[in-house]
């Protein structure tokens, strides 16, 4: 049986730090790059978010059985094989498995420029990644 508490729960904060980088969004890239707080601040709420999207993921195919994935990529494929997200973005985001373990394990890597492209060009996912969810868990 799904947790509806603990999706709940990540579902808001993947809302609340994509919130806080949607404000992110309206500077120009110079105004972004000019504070390194700007940097710091966006890569942490991109990493909740990430990581709050692999822990929906990785719950809703264990209590569902979908299988065990053995990456977090694989936790992508199976939601969109079971049609909890469209099979469709589940390969659009696929790609976020690698950037959280790039902002986990390779963070020393990673270059404001490239956090300030993701903001600007990929937030969406995580509105229409929470949007599928809910309506996964309303018609479950």
């Amino acid at each position: 049986m799904l947790n509806l508490e603990l999706l709940d729960e990540r579902l808001n904060q993947i809302r609340v730090s994509a919130n806080r980088l949607e404000k992110m969004k309206g500077m120009s890239k110079e105004e972004f790059l000019a504070d390194p707080d700007n940097f710091a601040v966006a890569e942490h709420h991109l990493r909740r978010s990430l990581e709050a999207l692999f822990d929906i993921g990785r719950h809703i195919v264990a209590k569902k059985g979908y299988g065990k994935p053995e990456n977090y990529k694989e936790i992508t494929e199976i939601l969109g094989h079971h049609k909890v997200i469209s099979p469709e973005f589940s390969q659009k985001i696929a790609g976020m498995a690698g950037y959280r373990n790039r902002l986990v394990h390779g963070y020393a890597k990673v270059s404001p420029e490239e956090i300030y492209s993701i903001i600007t060009t990929r937030l969406e996912d995580f509105a229409l990644f929470c949007s599928s969810i809910v309506e996964f868990i309303e018609n479950s």
